[in-house]
């Protein structure tokens, strides 16, 4: 997988953001000085499939506070969401699914998907009644039955474009 440098972002940051320890990250882009990145530069992240590969695109709207499930560029489902409230928006921007992980408990609901934004990621809820609402601390939340479909649908790797 390849990640292209966003202005402000460290490769400290990164390696974070992917939870992939910095040293496989400068292991696999032996040139790259990590003291030197600059927007624009693209770094290998290893352990994540090319995004040519995965047909599907997850295409999350903030406003409409739905989510779209596309393969092949052609829709297959949609969902409602409930999305960041004030001083916790939603990031908007391009992430992937960087793992998945079943029951995480508490307000989680029954499924918990990563993004490669540290502490970001796409998951049920304990509160059904919150969805449609900009309730959450950024996460995009979906009812329980909702995510758990998605989750078994998509792979590790899937590409997330997050918007107003």
């Amino acid at each position: 997988m390849i990640h292209t440098v966003k202005v402000g972002e460290t490769l400290n940051q990164i390696a974070r953001d992917y939870r992939t320890p910095l040293s496989v990250i400068l292991s696999a882009n032996p040139s790259i000085n990590p003291n030197v990145i600059y927007p624009g530069q693209s770094i290998i992240i290893p352990g994540f499939p090319p995004i040519q590969t995965i047909p599907y695109t997850i295409d999350v709207s903030i406003n409409n506070r739905r989510l779209i499930l596309l393969k092949d560029g052609v829709q297959q489902k949609q969902y409602p969401i409930a999305v960041g409230r004030i001083l916790h928006d939603t990031p908007s921007g391009n992430f992937i699914v960087i793992n998945k992980a079943p029951n995480p408990g508490g307000p989680f609901g029954t499924m918990w998907m990563s993004l490669s934004k540290e502490h970001y990621g796409i998951h049920g809820t304990n509160d059904p009644s919150s969805i449609g609402h900009a309730v959450s601390r950024g996460c995009i939340r979906m009812q329980n039955h909702d995510v758990e479909e998605l989750a078994s649908i998509i792979p590790i790797g899937t590409p997330v474009l997050i918007h107003p």
